[in-house]
């Protein structure tokens, strides 16, 4: 690596950890020159916090004071201090289910990825692969953006595309854009490094 330093992951996600689990595959296999400092997740029986220990990484429950969808700003301002004083160069949401508001997005201009199981714009918020049923979608996908301060809302970095079958149940889709979403996800971390 001629002395170059691998660039310094934060993960935080909010239920099992299937998407952290392809950034640390990608990581042992060669794909992403990177290093997963800190896996942080909002609910304390989270898998994800698991894995994280099963990969010798640091785990760390965050406290968002007993609320169910709000990211209280004293807990973004404690976190981003946090993940400044680990040199952290990217943050990487992971099925993380709370929006991410000014304090971290100062702390990291253009440097919090997020992965979301539908072809933004369309079908932002929860459980996209039903909206996309619902409306009789011939295609569904992933998506990988940078983080902004709306809901699903910012730059999109990389796409990829899912059929929806004649078939397809929410669970069968949403499997099949799970898929695709550990693919995506390496990949797009990869690209938003080259433009750090």
């Amino acid at each position: 690596m001629g002395g170059v330093m691998s660039l310094r992951l934060a993960v935080l996600g909010s239920g099992s950890g299937s998407n952290c689990q392809s950034i640390f595959n990608a990581i042992a296999d060669g794909r992403l020159d990177a290093e997963v400092v800190i896996v942080l997740s909002d609910h304390e029986d989270a898998y994800i916090l698991e894995r994280a220990r099963q990969h010798g990484v640091r785990a760390e429950y965050m406290d968002c004071g007993g609320f169910k969808n709000k990211f209280p700003l004293e807990v973004q301002e404690a976190l981003a201090k946090k993940l400044q004083e680990l040199h952290i160069d990217l943050i990487c949401l992971a099925g993380f289910m709370r929006l991410v508001k000014a304090p971290l997005l100062e702390a990291f201009p253009r440097r919090i990825l997020n992965i979301h199981p539908a072809l933004l714009p369309a079908f932002p918020g929860v459980e996209a692969w039903t909206q996309a049923l619902n409306a009789g979608a011939k295609q569904a996908g992933c998506t990988v953006h940078y983080v902004d301060a709306g809901m699903d809302t910012g730059e999109i970095l990389m796409q990829a595309y899912v059929p929806v079958l004649p078939d397809d149940t929410p669970q069968t889709l949403h499997a099949r854009i799970q898929v695709q979403e550990h693919i995506l996800y390496p990949a797009a971390i990869l690209s938003a490094i080259s433009r750090l």
